[in-house]
């Protein structure tokens, strides 16, 4: 916890909104949404030596001071405490993610809690919440069995209730709108993004899931130099040298291979300025 006050102007200023919105669920998706358009998700940070901090004065300083981005323990902290300032109430909870796992996988390859999301209370009961899923756009939902919403991209998402993971998320979609990581079904059809369960979520819980995000070898996060952002009506990505954009109908794929594109594409389609000296410290090129 920290006992400085969350500068919620400074905060509104970073993702472009010029006045609060309401504490309801128009409002709840007008933040998540102006959030992941402004503030892009990244681990560069860890591939740089520099470790992430999911301490709430540091990562404010991060995403907001210095206009930088984070991963889903940055940017739903950040979120939730720009929720709380806003009247909403919000408490965390974690995830499976199950992008690039086939539905048929045995015990072996459930995936580790490692990513982070939201639970917020609303007049008409609970939703879910996500400004920190580095692989697509996911719109807010209530908790319901069944329960859709289709984001501007076109996809459409739903939310079920699993009898063994608690809840999962499926995306329906164009996959130029994510980061690839997802595996087609046959014939098509949903994807699996991730399963959570509503069991109450520590401070020392996240700090554990992030240290092992951001340590362990041979994990994603640790290994790959991933960025993304959210467009007006699609989604851009960085996989290392491979980019991925799609906005509307526009689809662009290709593979960076000069250092100096990909700065200049890390600053202009996802605000982040790195110098040569850092780009060249990536091991990219």
């Amino acid at each position: 916890m920290t006992d400085t006050p969350f500068d919620l102007p400074a905060y509104l200023s970073r993702i472009g909104l010029a006045e609060p919105p309401l504490a309801d669920a128009d409002g709840l998706a007008t933040v998540q949404r102006a959030q992941r358009m402004t503030i892009p998700f990244e681990n560069l940070d860890v591939l740089l030596g520099r470790g992430v901090s999911v301490a709430p004065d540091a990562i404010f300083a991060k995403l907001v001071g210095t206009r930088r981005g984070g991963y889903c323990f940055e940017h739903n902290q950040l979120f939730a405490a720009a929720l709380a300032a806003l009247g909403f109430v919000v408490r965390p909870l974690l995830a499976r993610v199950w992008l690039g796992v086939p539905d048929d996988a045995t015990d072996a390859a459930v995936p580790a809690r490692t990513h982070q999301l939201l639970l917020v209370d609303l007049p008409d009961g609970p939703w879910i919440a996500d400004a920190g899923f580095g692989g697509a756009y996911t719109p807010p939902m209530p908790l319901r069995d069944g329960a859709a919403a289709t984001s501007p991209d076109g996809a459409v998402h739903r939310l079920y209730a699993d009898p063994v993971h608690g809840w999962i998320t499926t995306r329906d979609g164009d996959l130029h709108a994510t980061d690839a990581r997802g595996v087609p079904q046959a014939g098509g059809g949903p994807i699996r993004q991730y399963s959570f369960t509503e069991d109450r979520v520590w401070p020392a819980d996240i700090a554990q899931c992030n240290h092992h995000i951001a340590t362990v070898p041979d994990h994603r996060f640790t290994t790959m130099a991933l960025v993304s952002i959210v467009l007006p009506r699609g989604f851009a990505s960085l996989t290392d040298r491979h980019y991925r954009r799609r906005n509307g109908t526009e689809a662009i794929t290709t593979d960076l291979t000069d250092p100096r594109v990909y700065r200049m594409r890390l600053s202009l389609v996802f605000g982040i300025d790195l110098t040569a000296e850092e780009v060249a410290a990536l091991g990219l090129f």
